[in-house]
């Protein structure tokens, strides 16, 4: 297997690594299930796992996962549905501190953000929205925590929503699904895109044109530009502190997300 890429400022990935379709296409053949994180994390930058979403995982399960991934690379990780899920977000501080202070420290510096995924049918609930941010963790053991909320009703399409979002300095999401808003209004340190639109007919996922756009957009986050081409609900912020950037290939022709995160992050990396 190649060595392990050097930790950068942009990262490109892709949810899971379990995946039928991946075996003899990302996957080498004959290679065993169970070294496949072990592979998949040394062409990537990084991985989101979906299975926190049902329940978090053993300590245990975390350093096994953080053992078989080389130095630079990250995991994030979506918080389970018992939080987001709640009926009122703002009274969901026991279930954060029990996700977070659950064993999350066993993943060591592959901790990557924690993506707070609201389910389509919540609308913005300004008050219930502070609440929870106000109760997010912003530490564990001494390691500062990154945490990214990803709103699916438009209603958080809305400058009222953007400044609370700033001034807990939580970024939101921004996805190019047609199906959620879309919201590349920079909200906090750093930035955190879901591609969902990757092709069945393009090997790469993306045609090249797009591949080539998100590259020039990752650089101009990183450089701590705001992508005024991109939908926002507030005005465009000026440049400011650079910016880590993590942009992960979700869903759609999953069986291409791979190919599309590792094309991404060889334009990233020539540029």
């Amino acid at each position: 297997m190649p060595s392990s890429p050097l930790p950068s400022p942009i990262r490109a990935g892709i949810g899971g690594w379990t995946f039928a379709p991946w075996r003899n296409n990302f996957y080498p053949a004959g290679l065993v299930q169970r070294r496949e994180l072990e592979y998949a994390s040394r062409q990537l930058r990084a991985i989101e796992i979906n299975g926190t979403f049902y329940g978090a995982q053993k300590p245990a399960t975390y350093a096994k996962w953080a053992a078989e991934t080389p130095e630079g690379f990250v995991f994030a990780l979506k918080a389970p549905r018992y939080v987001v899920e709640s009926k009122r977000l703002a009274a969901a501080g026991k279930g954060i501190e029990a996700f977070v202070f659950g064993g999350l420290d066993a993943l060591a510096d592959r901790l990557g953000p924690i993506n707070w995924q609201l389910a389509p049918s919540r609308p913005f609930d300004a008050d219930d929205i502070a609440g929870f941010l106000d109760a997010l963790p912003r530490e564990l053991n001494g390691q500062p925590l990154r945490h990214v909320l990803e709103v699916r009703h438009r209603s958080f399409a809305s400058e009222r929503y953007v400044a609370l979002a700033r001034a807990h300095g939580v970024p939101t999401v921004f996805t190019d699904a047609t199906q959620y808003p879309s919201l590349a209004d920079l909200t906090g340190r750093f930035v955190y895109a879901r591609l969902m639109r990757s092709a069945a007919d393009e090997p790469d996922g993306y045609p090249s044109p797009a591949l080539d756009a998100w590259a020039r957009r990752t650089h101009a986050w990183a450089q701590g530009k705001d992508m005024a081409e991109l939908p926002h609900a507030d005005a465009p912020q000026p440049e400011g502190a650079p910016r880590e950037v993590f942009v992960f290939f979700i869903g759609s022709a999953k069986e291409r997300n791979p190919a599309a995160a590792m094309a991404l992050q060889a334009r990233i990396d020539a540029a």
